[in-house]
């Protein structure tokens, strides 16, 4: 297994967080909503795995290349 951080692809604030750790999550699917000049950004798994790690929380600042979450793939 390997692990898989997920970064932030804009500059924003996060809108909702979709997984808690524990989480399976398949390739595809929303994780975290990240909002930028009024737009909501998913950001998505690229890849099937298990959430182990979120960092973020609704509500904080994040920058572009910011690490949201973390998963075992």
């Amino acid at each position: 297994m390997a692990l898989m951080e997920i970064e932030s692809p804009v500059t924003g604030v996060v809108w909702r967080v979709a997984t808690v750790p524990g989480d399976r999550v398949s390739a595809g699917d929303t994780v975290i909503v990240v909002e930028s000049m009024k737009m909501e950004i998913p950001v998505i798994a690229e890849r099937a795995g298990t959430v182990t790690a979120v960092k973020v929380a609704t509500g904080d600042v994040v920058q572009e290349g910011d690490v949201l979450l973390a998963l075992t793939v």
